[in-house]
């Protein structure tokens, strides 16, 4: 009998291409380097601060933001599971509109990357959800915390309630940026007929610095 192909490696569940979030953990992971600072501005139960955290190993650093506790709960139950000592992280209980106020100034202008997964946490109140204002205000404070050639990532789901106007902010907002500084591409399904959740990926150019 002859072998069965072995699935591939980056293919969403059903088989088909990356969703969303793999196409932002595969380009985050692509550019992360031991020893980096990384941000999860929306812990939800951890899986992406996780993947941060191994991304840039027991040298680096991950800061991790989310509005509800039991996020926060979660995802210090994840990494602590996962062997992270409490030197590699730091959880705050906070909007992530509120980030500037909680990365260490030292660290501000040199985070490597930045992941934001909008929408609800997975699994607890579907009402409770990213708002477009402070949506906005967060993804404007990750570009100052961003160093160059860092990379901000972004899930969006504009098919649930207040999806589709958070997604039209971040598209005003991106569109809007000075092409010089920034690089921003935007990856999602073409042919469905329903909102599919989207990737949006925005680098700052290193070469635009002092121009």
């Amino acid at each position: 009998m002859q072998n069965q192909a072995p699935s591939p490696r980056l293919a969403s569940q059903t088989g088909g291409l990356p969703s969303a979030v793999k196409w932002a953990q595969l380009l985050l992971a692509d550019r992360l380097q031991p020893g980096d600072i990384a941000l999860d501005a929306t812990t939800g139960n951890g899986h992406d601060t996780l993947f941060l955290s191994l991304c840039i190993g027991p040298t680096g650093h991950v800061y991790g933001l989310d509005l509800q506790a039991a996020a926060i709960a979660e995802t210090q139950r994840r990494l602590t599971e996962a062997g992270l000592t409490s030197e590699q992280f730091t959880l705050i209980h906070a909007g992530h509109e509120t980030m500037l106020d909680h990365v260490k100034p030292e660290h501000q202008g040199k985070v490597a990357g930045i992941m934001f997964n909008l929408g609800y946490l997975p699994g607890s109140d579907k009402t409770v959800i990213t708002r477009t204002e402070t949506t906005l205000a967060a993804i404007q404070a990750a570009l100052t915390l961003l160093k160059p050639g860092g990379l901000l990532t972004l899930a969006v789901y504009p098919g649930h309630e207040g999806g589709a106007q958070e997604q039209a902010a971040i598209t005003a907002w991106a569109s809007a940026l000075p092409p010089r500084a920034w690089e921003v591409q935007h990856l999602r399904p073409v042919n469905r007929s329903a909102s599919p959740p989207e990737c949006w990926v925005v680098w700052k150019n290193p070469l635009s610095l002092g121009k």
